[in-house]
């Protein structure tokens, strides 16, 4: 915050990136000064720090972790350096913020590049303020200086930096940062948030959690879980058309409250009102299993090019399966060809060095090209389809969305992970992950022998029921979008691994290219050349 106080461009990095990500973006964005959070992250940029010749100073944050180095300064040698300044002249501060207007950049946020190196999306402080006061706008408001979160998205993220971090100090919201990803239902439970800033994964793996833990239990409490969340799918029905519940729903809501989704709820903390999932589609069941527990899932949509959101759903009026309503002050229109086009305070500057990209993404009237296929419903909620990048067209001619069957695939708590394959093909194929927990569940279940549970991925029982899996959720989509063959990935799909970016979303062509063996199973040599484009 003090940096951007007085007009110093702030670069965020996400941790997991590795030494020549980050050497491309300090030498892409021509950085002076790097401050990594920790041991771990000051290696890597030691190992880089001589390809970068415009890095004056890497600041070690912790004193046991300061190195001889030349360009090494200790955090608390800078702070004893702006004391001195602020005794030479106490009004600079005062000075230099004063010198700060809406136009100088307040950060370049790089992409998460699901394709190719990533761009910096230049981002003002005026887009900032702007997008701070029009979620204030919004009524009711989203939170007020009596709201408590626990932030545990990275601060790279453009979302959590605008809606946790300055919405946040702007409403006085309390920030009481979770320790780690790993520690985070323990940090719920002691710090009892409001409200909780999450990405659709999040939701995903804490409903697949349950589910694999009913799966645990007697017939007769998983008999009695599934008609607890058929009573809360019913509410939440209709608390989204606004309409009266019966008395008699009231009770039996009651009962499946007390014994199903207050355990949810005391998970989290037992105060949570609200949480966000935005950022890819979620499984309506998955929202209304929420809903049902007294949390309002809110969606929304935007991109960091849009300094987050751009629509977002309110807590007066919500409709599941959409991103909500523009917010205020943002103008969206819908091109021919379906592509969501965005204009207002808070669209990007451009991409830092890119100016041929950035005349390539706004139209001749300065509308954002956001890449994204879409429509409004009659009420003016804004539904997505999908990437324009990403759709589908089959050999048949057909227009496929994946992202809406692979949400379908993935609120089936067996699958972890699911990409649906198919461009220029006669039939739809999928690759996925299988949720090994639940699946020595099943197997413990059907007496199916194993000695560890990756063993089931080869099991011919096992993969009947697998089978058995896919072909349910098929009856749920149209005959063209069906699945007609798929092989599960044994190794989980990971940032790691490279399948996922920082917000876990999937690169599709490097799971293409990565596993190319498998596609080449399921259409022949042929079809994956088509796949890449070779002759």
């Amino acid at each position: 915050m003090g940096s951007l106080g007085i007009g110093v461009c702030v670069i965020p990095i996400y941790p997991t990136l590795a030494a020549e990500e980050i050497e491309y973006i300090l030498n892409n964005s021509e950085s002076k000064i790097i401050i990594p959070e920790n041991k771990t992250q000051l290696k890597k940029v030691l190992e880089i720090a001589d390809q970068c010749p415009g890095l004056e100073k890497i600041i070690v944050m912790e004193e046991k972790d300061v190195q001889k180095h030349p360009k090494i300064m200790s955090f608390r040698e800078l702070v004893e350096l702006g004391r001195k300044k602020q005794a030479e002249d106490p009004s600079l501060f005062e000075k230099l913020s004063g010198e700060v207007t809406g136009d100088d950049l307040a950060t370049i946020v790089y992409t998460s590049g699901t394709t190719g190196l990533p761009k910096g999306a230049m981002i003002t402080h005026g887009n900032i303020f702007w997008i701070v006061k029009s979620l204030d706008a919004m009524r009711p408001h989203f939170a007020s200086d009596r709201d408590c979160t626990v932030p545990f998205l990275p601060l790279s993220h453009v979302f959590e930096r605008i809606a946790g971090h300055f919405y946040g100090m702007y409403c006085g919201i309390t920030s009481s940062y979770a320790q780690s990803i790993d520690t985070l239902l323990a940090d719920f439970e002691e710090k009892r948030p409001t409200m909780i800033l999450a990405v659709p994964r999040v939701c995903e793996k804490v409903y697949q959690k349950i589910i694999t833990q009913v799966k645990e239990q007697s017939a007769f409490k998983q008999k009695v879980f599934y008609w607890g969340q058929k009573v809360g799918s019913r509410i939440s029905r209709l608390r989204e058309d606004h309409k009266q519940i019966p008395l008699f729903l009231q009770l039996k809501y009651k009962i499946a409250y007390a014994i199903i989704f207050k355990k949810l709820q005391d998970k989290l903390g037992g105060r949570v009102t609200w949480m966000t999932a935005s950022g890819a589609p979620t499984a309506p069941e998955i929202i209304r299993f929420f809903n049902a527990a007294g949390i309002t899932v809110i969606q929304g949509y935007g991109m960091t090019e849009t300094t987050a959101p751009a629509t977002m759903q309110s807590l007066a009026d919500y409709r599941i399966g959409t991103t909500g309503k523009p917010i205020p002050g943002q103008d969206i229109k819908i091109a021919e060809d379906g592509e969501i086009l965005i204009k207002g305070g808070n669209v990007m500057k451009g991409y830092w060095k890119l100016p041929k990209e950035t005349s390539e993404s706004f139209t001749p009237d300065g509308y954002f090209m956001s890449g994204d296929i879409g429509k409004f419903d009659e009420e003016g909620n804004l539904l997505i389809t999908d990437r324009k990048k990403d759709l589908l067209i089959t050999s048949g001619g057909k227009n496929v969305a994946p992202q809406k069957i692979e949400g379908l695939f993935k609120s089936d708590p067996l699958f972890t992970q699911f990409i649906v394959i198919g461009e220029k093909k006669k039939y739809l194929s999928g690759l996925c992950n299988i949720d090994l927990d639940l699946a020595s569940m099943i197997a413990d279940d059907e007496k199916i022998p194993y000695q560890k549970p990756i063993d089931l991925l080869d099991n011919d029982r096992f993969l009947a029921i697998v089978k058995k899996h896919v072909e349910e959720r098929n009856t749920h989509l149209a005959k063209y979008e069906t699945i007609k063959d798929y092989r599960i990935v044994k190794s989980e799909f990971s940032q790691a691994g490279g399948e996922l970016t920082a917000t876990l979303k999937l690169k599709r062509q490097v799971v293409y290219e990565k596993y190319q063996d498998l596609i080449d199973d399921m259409y022949g040599k042929e079809a994956v050349d088509e796949l890449y484009g070779k002759k």
